[in-house]
């Protein structure tokens, strides 16, 4: 029977120097719903930081994958498996460098965009039907490879929006599990 929890993978990679990337927005979410239901993470067989909360009232899996960006769906299938979520009850939480800095966009399935996170997860759960919660990062400046982009802190600019960034993506997620995608979509792009 599957559980009537949802899943929530937030994307990032581990370790202090990745910290404040752009890449690691998904990270940055997963730690302010956690840090508001008064929850933590702990390390799990899965290859992820784990921790349970509520959201409004809808119960969750809170997952952050140590396995880095590109490597992300081995965790997360794991996590689906161990707690038999439906495909339906995920969200994918990551950047995204074709919308604006501090943009929200929520969606059902798609294609990964060239985001190597996405294609991992997308590959080990053999289907593109979960849920995506985008937050914009921005095109690189100039010629500058998206790669190194990904993997630059934001600026001091965009750190001092960043909070109210994560919140709005923190309530949208809210919406999403409680009201819907259609609901979440009208409130937030």
């Amino acid at each position: 029977m599957a559980d009537d929890r949802w899943l929530i993978a937030g994307l990032g990679n581990p370790g202090p120097q990745y910290a404040g990337n752009r890449h690691n927005v998904g990270f940055m979410c997963c730690d302010a719903v956690a840090a508001a239901a008064g929850t933590g993470f702990k390390r799990d067989r899965s290859r992820s930081l784990v921790g349970t909360a509520a959201l409004g009232g809808a119960r969750v899996i809170l997952a952050k994958p140590l396995t880095f960006m590109n490597l992300s769906g081995g965790p997360v299938a794991a996590l689906r498996a161990f707690y038999k979520i439906d495909l339906d009850r995920i969200v994918v939480v990551h950047d995204e460098l074709d919308l604006p800095f501090g943009t929200i966009r929520l969606k059902l399935g798609g294609g990964d965009n060239g985001h190597n996170g996405l294609r991992s997860i997308t590959s080990a759960l053999r289907s593109k039907d979960y849920y995506r919660l985008r937050i914009g990062i921005g095109r690189p400046p100039g010629r500058m490879d998206a790669a190194d982009y990904v993997l630059r802190d934001f600026t001091a600019s965009e750190r001092a929006e960043l909070p109210g960034v994560v919140g709005r993506a923190s309530d949208a997620l809210e919406v999403l599990l409680v009201r819907g995608l259609a609901e979440a979509q009208n409130l937030f792009h």
